[in-house]
């Protein structure tokens, strides 16, 4: 197979206004070292004297759940949080929805307690999958009440039961998260204890109040390795990210506006006069490099058996054209922009962040940053949009950074997880932007970060 340099050197292409090999879009590094696409932004990290999470002069950080806690239902606050969306609540509260990357083997990390001890405390129809009693769903999501002038948390209770490894998911404009199974297990599996299919999406209302959202998928959005969603208001679509190598770029058109449970139809992206493009930029891939910063428009194409018993619906749809996509992970929808990550995507396979803009004709797609060295960011993961405009980040490794990026494109360094080896996970704002949380995954751990934000001057 021709590599996708030689593919370049030999083969014209319309559409993309490739120029040659792509340069780095950020963290180019001159002869003397430094990385000129990197900003200082809040300044140098100050070390933590706790040795947890190192943040510029003048923020600090409170842990404000850790699992195996009890929660107010009588549960446990489940381990692996990943995704979390934020809410207005009454008398200044924020809802916080977060969700929990759990499958059905984690016993130890569920909210009912060593060997599902406490399974009876809910009843068996608030379970997506109760797995017959051997095999529940363990993830689902978690519902957080938090009082942003205490930075307390006021209240804390289970709110989806029975799913499996609920990645990241979307915030909804009329008030409720949109979680996301990044699992494709089959009825019948382990020993025929599975009940239901996974792979699908679900609807979590966000309220003070507590209780269990019904356990009911969106089937019509498709049954694939999901992980994270954004919703365009203005055209009343849903865009949806898949978690594999050779992952699409997903949109769901409901039959009604703000209604998710109405049906409706799935397409996956493609690049205008680009079929079955390559996004990925990885050094054997056929086909031109992006180029960051070049629009390119887009076209969608209609996806038929969306529930895709042989989890094939990705390899079917790039046959018939969309593009492929190196792991997409987190996404956010902010003043007409989807922002979304892609793990593995780039030169050197670290991460890229891609920008979406939808329109009445498709939209436009562009590569955002890839900057292809691992000191400026690495394994992009989790992402939101701060109320200031920067994209901020959460690295998926070991060895895990806060990342932001302005929206000028570059890149800064907002914290570095010290005393755990854990990927940050669930980033987000409170809705006055005064409070920003995440979470240090494999540590069990809920933060609220405050300090001088851009929006406080």
């Amino acid at each position: 197979m021709r590599s996708r340099r030689d593919f370049i050197r030999t083969t014209g292409f319309i559409g993309i206004g490739f120029m040659g090999l792509k340069l780095y879009a950020c963290g180019v590094k001159t002869p003397g070292g430094e990385a000129t696409g990197m900003a200082l932004d809040y300044g140098p990290l100050v070390p933590d004297p706790n040795g947890m999470l190192d943040l510029p002069e003048g923020f600090s950080y409170k842990v404000i759940s850790t699992q195996g806690d009890p929660m107010d239902d009588g549960l446990l606050v489940p381990g692996k949080q990943d995704g979390m969306g934020t809410f207005a609540g009454e008398n200044g509260r924020v809802i916080i929805v977060r969700n929990h990357e759990i499958v059905p083997t984690d016993k130890d990390l569920g909210a009912f307690g060593a060997e599902n001890s406490n399974l009876g405390a809910i009843p068996k129809e608030d379970f997506y999958e109760f797995g017959k009693g051997e095999f529940p769903g363990l993830g689902g999501t978690s519902t957080l009440v938090f009082n942003e002038e205490t930075q307390e948390v006021e209240k804390e209770f289970l709110s989806l039961a029975g799913t499996y490894r609920n990645c990241a998911g979307g915030v909804m404009p009329w008030g409720s998260w949109v979680t996301c199974e990044e699992d494709v297990t089959k009825t019948g599996d382990f020993e025929g204890n599975v009940e239901m299919e996974h792979g699908y999406i679900f609807e979590v209302p966000a309220t003070s109040e507590v209780m269990r959202a019904a356990p009911k998928p969106i089937k019509e959005a498709g049954r694939f390795n999901h992980e994270a969603v954004a919703y365009d208001p203005i055209g009343g679509i849903l865009y949806m990210t898949e978690d594999r190598h050779d992952g699409l770029l997903y949109r769901f058109i409901p039959n009604k506006k703000d209604d998710l449970h109405s049906g409706g139809k799935l397409q996956a992206l493609a690049i205008k006069n680009g079929p079955k493009f390559d996004t990925r930029n990885w050094p054997d891939s056929l086909g031109p490099d992006i180029l960051t910063n070049i629009p390119m428009a887009l076209d969608w194409i209609d996806l038929d058996d969306v529930e895709a018993p042989e989890d094939d619906l990705r390899i079917r749809g790039h046959e018939k054209g969309a593009a492929i996509f190196a792991r997409g992970e987190g996404m956010w929808y902010d003043e007409g922009v989807i922002y979304f990550a892609c793990t593995n995507g780039g030169d050197l396979m670290k991460g890229q962040v891609f920008k979406l803009t939808p329109d009445e004709n498709g939209g436009q797609l562009e590569l955002f940053i890839e900057p292809n060295d691992v000191d400026i960011m690495k394994y992009c993961d989790n992402l939101c949009v701060a109320p200031w405009g920067d994209v901020m980040i959460c690295e998926d490794d070991t060895d895990a950074y806060l990342r932001g990026v302005t929206p000028e494109g570059k890149i800064f360094t907002f914290g570095h997880g010290t005393k755990h080896e854990s990927e940050f996970t669930g980033i987000c704002f409170s809705p006055s932007g005064k409070t920003m949380f995440v979470n240090i995954q494999h540590a069990g751990l809920t933060l609220a970060i405050t300090g001088p934000w851009k929006s406080q001057g």
